[in-house]
Protein backbone atom coordinates (compact mmCIF):
# COMPACT_ATOMS: atom_id res chain seq x y z
CA UNK A 1 0.00 0.00 0.00
CA UNK A 2 1.27 3.52 -1.15
CA UNK A 3 2.07 6.15 1.80
CA UNK A 4 0.75 9.45 2.10
CA UNK A 5 2.15 12.17 3.70
CA UNK A 6 -0.60 15.45 4.92
CA UNK A 7 0.50 18.78 6.27
CA UNK A 8 -2.00 20.40 8.30
CA UNK A 9 -4.92 19.05 10.14
CA UNK A 10 -7.05 16.02 8.99
CA UNK A 11 -9.83 13.93 10.56
CA UNK A 12 -10.77 10.40 9.19
CA UNK A 13 -14.08 8.93 10.94
CA UNK A 14 -13.35 5.45 9.07
CA UNK A 15 -10.07 5.33 7.57
CA UNK A 16 -9.00 6.60 3.76
CA UNK A 17 -10.50 3.78 1.97
CA UNK A 18 -12.13 3.23 -1.53
CA UNK A 19 -13.01 5.83 -4.04
CA UNK A 20 -13.50 9.15 -3.19
CA UNK A 21 -16.79 10.83 -4.69
CA UNK A 22 -18.25 14.16 -4.79
CA UNK A 23 -21.63 14.97 -4.05
CA UNK A 24 -23.10 15.92 -7.91
CA UNK A 25 -25.48 18.79 -9.28
CA UNK A 26 -26.16 21.05 -11.76
CA UNK A 27 -25.74 24.97 -11.74
CA UNK A 28 -29.51 24.97 -10.94
CA UNK A 29 -29.27 22.03 -7.95
CA UNK A 30 -25.97 23.11 -6.59
CA UNK A 31 -26.52 24.41 -3.03
CA UNK A 32 -25.84 27.82 -1.95
CA UNK A 33 -21.90 28.68 -1.47
CA UNK A 34 -22.33 30.43 1.47
CA UNK A 35 -24.61 27.78 3.21
CA UNK A 36 -21.95 25.27 2.50
CA UNK A 37 -19.02 27.22 3.40
CA UNK A 38 -16.12 27.72 2.12
CA UNK A 39 -14.13 25.06 1.01
CA UNK A 40 -16.88 22.88 -0.14
CA UNK A 41 -15.61 21.13 -3.21
CA UNK A 42 -18.36 19.61 -5.33
CA UNK A 43 -18.80 18.01 -8.79
CA UNK A 44 -20.72 20.01 -11.60
CA UNK A 45 -22.22 17.90 -14.35
CA UNK A 46 -22.55 21.20 -16.30
CA UNK A 47 -20.94 23.95 -14.59
CA UNK A 48 -18.29 24.58 -17.28
CA UNK A 49 -20.45 26.38 -20.17
CA UNK A 50 -22.43 22.67 -19.98
CA UNK A 51 -19.71 20.35 -19.87
CA UNK A 52 -18.55 18.62 -16.16
CA UNK A 53 -16.07 20.18 -13.79
CA UNK A 54 -14.86 20.39 -10.47
CA UNK A 55 -15.86 23.17 -8.08
CA UNK A 56 -15.03 24.63 -5.05
CA UNK A 57 -16.82 27.72 -2.91
CA UNK A 58 -15.30 30.53 -1.74
CA UNK A 59 -17.79 31.27 0.86
CA UNK A 60 -19.93 33.43 -1.54
CA UNK A 61 -19.36 31.74 -4.91
CA UNK A 62 -19.20 28.12 -6.52
CA UNK A 63 -15.87 28.46 -8.67
CA UNK A 64 -14.52 26.46 -11.29
CA UNK A 65 -11.27 24.48 -10.19
CA UNK A 66 -9.76 24.84 -13.65
CA UNK A 67 -9.98 28.69 -14.36
CA UNK A 68 -11.79 29.79 -10.97
CA UNK A 69 -14.79 31.26 -12.72
CA UNK A 70 -18.32 31.13 -11.33
CA UNK A 71 -19.77 28.12 -12.39
CA UNK A 72 -22.54 28.52 -15.05
CA UNK A 73 -24.31 26.30 -17.50
CA UNK A 74 -23.91 28.23 -20.53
Amino acid sequence: MASTTFSGPVTATSGFVGDIKLPTFTVATAPSASAAGAGTIIFVSNGAGGNPCIAYSDGTNFLRCDTRATIAAS
